[in-house]
């Protein structure tokens, strides 16, 4: 999965098209981006990403336009009181602390080109002197580190109508998406998004495939019981980050049941998967289940970064 905003970076480098990269460094208060934020500003006045829109971001970037042309890389911090943000009622009350980065796209082309690929992990720091490094060492004279990992893994099985509204939804937080199934009808390409790896095949094939490296992240939601189940019982042997199953409470308290009668899994361990998956927002259709069920997943992805 390709990262877009270093991607262009790294284009804009190759291409000797002449950029500004801005990156919000830390915050203290309420502001409209959190520390990490980033924009890019090109002499033509297009921006990549955003550093939180309104008269920040307008400020910012005259201040980034101005770098492109003297080369000089600067520091701003700015607070969001009323004379600041009246005219777009960007009155946060908080401090954006932030630097501005002209000449970057060429220099580190590398760099942006091993982040854009999200291919293993990558720690890189902006130096007080304005440079970059890639050492991964702290340095007690960094405005700024980052630590870019590869997308978590997000594996499907099912590839019903829940799925199919999951899928683009979870795309576009960032999940590297593997969609499993037995019936080729319904694991087909014209029903999800191009990124998405469909695998079809019997499901005691399927159990075999390896499991990810990077963190992942698992939901049931096959034709029906006998199908969940059977994919439970293989799954919650899996080092999943977040396990959950679509269903109902019954239905979850009788698989329950039989698992312990079975001795398939500990109370502990059941106690541990998500069912009925997805946060309580009274959602009926399958793309109202996919925002609750995605907006769950973005919860304990955050949760475990912590």
């Amino acid at each position: 999965m390709v990262d877009p905003f270093y991607s262009i970076l790294h284009q804009a480098g190759q291409e000797g098209e002449k950029c500004a990269l801005g990156i919000i460094t830390a915050i203290k208060g309420s502001s409209p981006q959190k520390s990490g934020a980033k924009a890019l500003f090109f002499s033509d006045g297009r921006i990549v990403g955003t550093l939180g829109g309104g008269c920040l971001e307008a400020e910012i970037q005259q201040r980034a336009v101005r770098a492109i042309g003297t080369g000089n890389p600067e520091l701003f911090d700015m607070v969001l009181d009323h004379d600041f943000g009246w005219d777009d009622g960007l009155i946060c009350g908080g401090r954006v602390c932030g630097v501005i980065l002209p000449g970057v796209a060429e220099k580190y082309g590398e760099l942006w080109k091993k982040l854009s690929r999200r291919e293993e992990k990558v720690v890189w720091t902006i130096l007080e002197n304005y440079s970059i490094s890639e050492d991964g060492s702290v340095d007690a004279d960094e405005l700024y580190r980052e630590q870019a990992e590869p997308p978590c893994e997000l594996w499907i099985a099912g590839a019903g109508h829940i799925s199919q509204a999951i899928a683009p939804l979870a795309l576009a937080v960032d999940f590297q998406i593997t969609v499993f199934d037995d019936r080729l009808g319904w694991a087909a390409e014209a029903l999800f998004p191009e990124q998405v790896t469909l695998r079809v095949d019997y499901w005691e094939d399927l159990f075999k495939t390896p499991f990810p490296s990077s963190p992942a992240y698992g939901l049931i939601m096959t034709q029906g019981h006998q199908h969940d189940t059977k994919v439970l019982r293989e799954w919650m042997q899996r080092p999943f980050q977040f396990l959950g199953m679509i269903g109902s409470k019954r239905k979850w308290r009788l698989i329950q049941e039989g698992f312990l009668n079975e001795r398939l899994a500990t109370e502990e361990r059941l106690a541990e998967i998500y069912c009925p998956v997805g946060l309580s927002i009274g959602s009926v259709s399958p793309k109202e289940i996919a925002v609750s069920v995605v907006a769950q997943l973005i919860q304990k992805r955050q949760e475990a970064r912590k």
